[in-house]
């Protein structure tokens, strides 16, 4: 195997251990907000949100210290016990009680910042300036697959099913553990790459994936006018989003050498699609439906509620995030090669920090006042990624077919 091989080998098993991991956590994610609202127990009363908004809190913080972590233990082993940390979270929810999920949601918080810091080492070390654009597009599909395999096996398990039982949480949530631990496992087949000069450092995302990675979903399965199979219908959309997310990677990631004409279309074009999904989601989704009872709600927005509306906005909002991310692991990938770890802690501190607030406040915000503050972020990023992208040009006279 040639030293390119094995890089691409590398890349390709990294992709593949986040997707079985994420296919187990963000449909963790996805869920447990409308799993948690039908516990039948005195000793629960948790909430998906609080515990998201811990978990992105914890994040930022350790950020400030995953880079020697990594350093001290390397990425395989790093990777392997945070992963470790993110299926004990996904067990938790077999037998759960207060206390552990919000220790285990403290946990992840830990084990986030050096699984994401880890696998940014990675993807740095086995790319270069001509093959980032592709890696990170062979990365961002196969991790976004996760959002198709999770949420498909969540539509035929709870298909059909008004109220979710103890019998069907704890079958889901004994096989997402099950997922989520061959993830870990996979890292050990990566293999060290041969020596190289160059070295880059990607990160991942923007703070609407607070939006479509759990508050969304909980808001389709609290609109009783989608019938009864409401609950079945977070599946479907989770599953519209990771299309989205996969179409976007293939088209912006892989395909990214016939690009002239530098990130910044790419990015407005993510910003233009939020805006339409945001639309359409204020016309069709009740503004209650994040904190409806498990009853759900019955109220409408203002037009008749639609099923198809409601996933066609899901793979919307999976296909603009795939915009902003494809570029955002070039943009960084190419600027901070050689300052790789500090570039993608102070990047992932900040974005932990407003994925742990967009979290908290949706604990109390009805749904209209979460679109307005998604769109003023969503104008605000967009116009420093514009910033940046001017910065790199004045910096750096490079060819964008070679990223």
């Amino acid at each position: 195997m040639t030293p390119e091989q094995k890089k691409l080998f590398n890349i390709i098993v990294l992709g593949l251990g986040f997707m079985f991991m994420f296919t187990a956590f963000q449909t963790c994610g996805n869920i447990e907000q409308t799993v948690i609202k039908s516990f039948n127990s005195t000793e629960f009363n948790g909430s998906g949100y609080t515990s998201m908004s811990i978990i992105y809190g914890v994040f930022s913080a350790s950020n400030l210290v995953a880079p020697s972590v990594v350093a001290v233990i390397g990425p395989q082993f790093s990777m392997f016990f945070s992963g470790l940390l993110y299926s004990a979270y996904i067990a938790m929810f077999i037998h759960p009680y207060t206390w552990s999920f919000y220790t285990a949601s403290v946990l992840v918080g830990v084990g986030a910042a050096v699984l994401w810091t880890a696998q940014g080492n990675v993807l740095a070390i086995n790319s270069d300036n001509h093959t980032i654009g592709r890696n990170s597009g062979i990365f961002w599909a196969l991790l976004q697959f996760s959002l198709f395999f999770g949420n498909l096996y969540i539509y035929c398990a709870w298909h059909g099913h008004e109220h979710i039982t103890d019998k069907d949480r704890q079958t889901v949530f004994i096989s997402l553990t099950v997922i989520s631990l061959v993830g870990c496992f996979l890292f050990f087949l990566i293999r060290k790459p041969d020596p190289d000069m160059s070295s880059s450092e990607v990160t991942e995302s923007l703070i609407h994936l607070t939006f479509y990675s759990g508050v969304y979903g909980t808001c389709i399965g609290a609109m009783t006018r989608f019938g009864e199979d409401a609950k079945s219908l977070i599946g479907i959309s989770g599953i519209c989003i990771g299309i989205g997310e996969i179409l976007g990677g293939g088209i912006f990631g892989l395909l990214n050498k016939n690009n002239r004409f530098g990130r910044n279309p790419v990015v407005l074009l993510g910003l233009v699609t939020h805006f339409v999904a945001f639309y359409l989601v204020f016309l069709n989704i009740a503004s209650d439906a994040p904190l409806a009872p498990e009853a759900g709600t019955n109220r409408e927005a203002f037009i008749t509620p639609s099923v198809g509306v409601a996933l066609l906005c899901s793979f919307l909002l999976g296909f603009g995030d795939s915009c902003y991310n494809t570029q955002l692991l070039s943009i960084v990938g190419f600027l901070f090669r050689d300052k790789s770890a500090p570039a993608f802690a102070v990047f992932k501190f900040i974005q932990s920090i407003m994925a742990a607030l967009a979290f908290f406040y949706s604990n109390f915000l009805l749904l209209h006042w979460q679109l307005l503050i998604l769109i003023i972020s969503g104008i605000l990023g967009t116009l420093t990624f514009f910033l940046a992208e001017w910065k790199a040009q004045s910096l750096r006279e490079t060819d964008y077919s070679s990223i």
